[in-house]
Parts: structure tokens; C-alpha cells; sequence
């Protein structure tokens, strides 16, 4: 059976063994050495010189014993030194054995190391933050999509049943029960593909690259025509790092919102530029008054104004700032929605 030879080992071998190839060296030069003399003249009929070697009888054990004391003295200090150099590896290692999908909360915490451990640690700490938002963003998808789902299927079905029950039932009648399932499949695929951009939003970013939040704008005001409220854009060179889809996804979002909760006559308001060195969107809209004690509230998932959960597809299903805001954090930028003076909201996200 092989034995396991773990990193404290090979490091104690790593620090033990130069100390004593060290010791062993400085011992045994002074043994080799000798002193020798010779005489300044030649005796007769003797070319060569005389020679005389000096030793001392017990510096042989003494110096064994020496070196026998520094090879314990080195592998000791070794094993001490190389635990206290992998206590953080331990520590480590046992938090990331504790983590699992049910205790996604626990974190290395905060380190008083500035060498590489400390930058593992942190590392770690933001790997284990995504992966307990990436399983909070599933449970929640599922959670969301079961819940609205619901309705449009058994929409459909009812419709269906009430049809088929039906034997004189006109073509025309069961053309308009088809359409109406047509309209609810539509709805339904609206509402999947909402989910996922929030899905994909709160997972966060995988693929962030340099751009202009200028030109992200732009894209996605190019083939936009608002029904109703005027566009106002005001584009001024911003630029950051992220993912420009899900850039493009949040603005579209914005407007989307800013457009559908507007009054006759209104506007809608697109700014970007710098502020404080920092990249700022900023969309701001006419409308109904916001109770500033709603504003949290209209970020979540189906939610409207007023403390009512959003049930039906005719203003949307309340995922639009939602979406906003899981965008944004994935790109941890800062997210202020203020209401404005007379009605309206404005809505301003600042990238790192």
C-alpha cells in the first residue's frame, strides 16, 4: 500500500532538507581541512618535502552527533512551520466539504491575510455568493413559472373542454376557440421568455467585455416607436464592462416600462453619460404619481402598484423591473428609482 505523501509532508521535506545539506556542509569542511607544514631547506638525500597532518580523534562523532541533532531540530521545526503555512488551505477545505445546496449562506469570512491565501479566500467567497444566487435564481424560476403558468393552462383547457362539449358547435365558434388558445400559447411564450432574460439576469455575468453604453442604447432604441409618450434620447459617450446583451435586455426593459405606465401627452427620457468617472443610464418617464413606500416592492417579481400581484397578461406580467434589477446586480451596478415631482419615476444605473 503506498503512502500518501500530502503537502505538509513534502513541504517539511522542501524546508528540512536545505537546512540539513547546510548543516552537513559547514560539518564536514573543517573535517577535510589540515594543516600542513613545510620546512623552508631540503634534507639531504630527500627531494621530497616533509608533511605533517594534525587531526583531531574526536571531531568524527561529534560532528555525527551534531548532525544527527540538526536533522531532528530541521524535520520538526519543518512539520511546525509547514502546518501554519497550510492552516488556511485546512480551513479551506473543510468550508468548501460544508457547503451544499442547502447551506449556500456560509462564507470563509473576511481574512486578515494579504498574501495569495487572502486572495483564495476572496475568490472563493464570490464563487460561493454566485452559486447560492444562481440556486436561488432556479428556485425562484420554478416558483415563478409553476405559479403563472397555471393560469393560461387551465385557460386553455377550459376553453377546450367547453368547445369539445359543445356537438353543435359551428366552424366559426371553434375557429375563435382556436385563436383564443393560439393568443394564450403566445402569452405563455411571452411569459417563458421573460422568465428565463430573469433567470439568465440573476445568474450573472459570464462574458463581460468593454463597451459604450452609448451605443448599447442606440441598438436598443434603433427600431423602437413608442405608442403614445414622446422619446427623448440624450447620448453621451459612456464607457464600461459587461454583457452588452443583457445591457440591451435591462434598457429595453426600462423603456418598455417607462412607456406602458405613462399618460397622454407624456415622455419618456434616455440620458447616458459619466458621473464620478462612472458609466450612468438614466430613464425617466411622465405618469402616475409613485408612493415612494412602493418603490422596493415594484423591483419584485409581479408586482404592481397598489400591493397587487399582477394576474393577467394585459399590462404585462410585472417582470420588467424585475428584470432591471437582477441585470443590474449581475453587473453590480447601482440601481436609485426616485418618483418624480407631478408623476412618473426616474430610474438611474450607474456601472462599476
Amino acid at each position: 500500500m503506498s503512502t500518501r505523501w500530502t503537502l505538509r509532508r513534502q513541504l517539511t521535506l522542501l524546508y528540512a532538507g536545505p537546512f540539513l545539506i547546510s548543516g552537513a556542509v559547514l560539518l564536514t569542511v573543517p573535517l577535510l581541512g589540515a594543516s600542513q607544514t613545510v620546512p623552508a631547506g631540503t634534507f639531504p638525500g630527500n627531494s621530497e618535502p616533509h608533511v605533517t597532518v594534525e587531526t583531531h580523534s574526536n571531531a568524527v562523532p561529534l560532528a555525527g552527533v551534531s548532525l544527527a541533532v540538526m536533522a531532528v531540530v530541521a524535520v520538526v521545526l519543518g512539520w511546525f512551520i509547514a502546518g501554519r503555512f497550510l492552516r488556511p488551505i485546512r480551513r479551506i477545505v473543510d468550508t468548501a466539504r460544508d457547503i451544499s445546496a442547502t447551506n449556500l449562506h456560509r462564507r470563509l469570512g473576511p481574512t486578515a491575510r494579504r498574501d495569495e491565501f487572502g486572495e483564495l479566500a476572496d475568490t472563493l467567497d464570490d464563487l460561493f455568493a454566485r452559486l447560492e444566487a444562481s440556486f436561488a435564481a432556479q428556485r425562484r424560476f420554478v416558483a415563478n413559472a409553476s405559479h403563472e403558468l397555471r393560469t393560461p393552462l387551465t385557460a386553455q383547457r377550459a376553453l377546450l373542454q367547453v368547445t369539445l362539449a359543445d356537438p353543435e358547435a359551428t366552424s366559426e365558434e371553434l375557429r375563435a376557440a382556436a385563436d383564443e388558445v393560439l393568443a394564450l400559447g403566445e402569452s405563455q411564450a411571452r411569459l417563458i421568455d421573460s422568465l428565463l432574460t430573469l433567470a439568465t439576469g440573476e445568474q450573472g455575468v459570464e462574458h463581460a467585455a468593454p463597451l459604450d453604453l452609448a451605443e448599447v442604447v442606440s441598438r436598443a432604441l434603433a427600431f423602437r416607436e413608442l405608442d403614445g409618450p414622446r422619446l427623448l434620447p440624450t447620448l453621451h459617450d459612456a464607457p464600461t464592462t459587461g454583457d452588452a446583451d443583457l445591457i440591451e435586455s435591462l434598457v429595453a426593459n426600462l423603456i418598455d416600462n417607462a412607456e406602458k405606465h405613462n399618460v397622454a401627452g407624456g415622455s419618456v427620457t434616455v440620458l447616458t453619460g459619466m458621473t464620478d468617472g462612472r458609466a450612468t443610464l438614466v430613464v425617466e418617464n411622465t405618469g402616475p404619481v409613485v408612493p415612494p413606500d412602493e418603490l422596493d416592492r415594484l423591483f419584485q417579481p409581479f408586482q404592481r402598484m397598489g400591493g397587487q400581484r399582477v394576474r393577467t397578461t394585459k399590462d404585462g406580467y410585472g417582470l420588467g423591473l424585475a428584470i432591471v434589477r437582477a441585470i443590474a446586480d449581475a453587473h453590480r451596478a447601482d440601481l436609485a428609482a426616485t418618483p418624480r415631482e407631478g408623476g412618473g419615476l426616474r430610474v438611474t444605473v450607474t456601472f462599476r
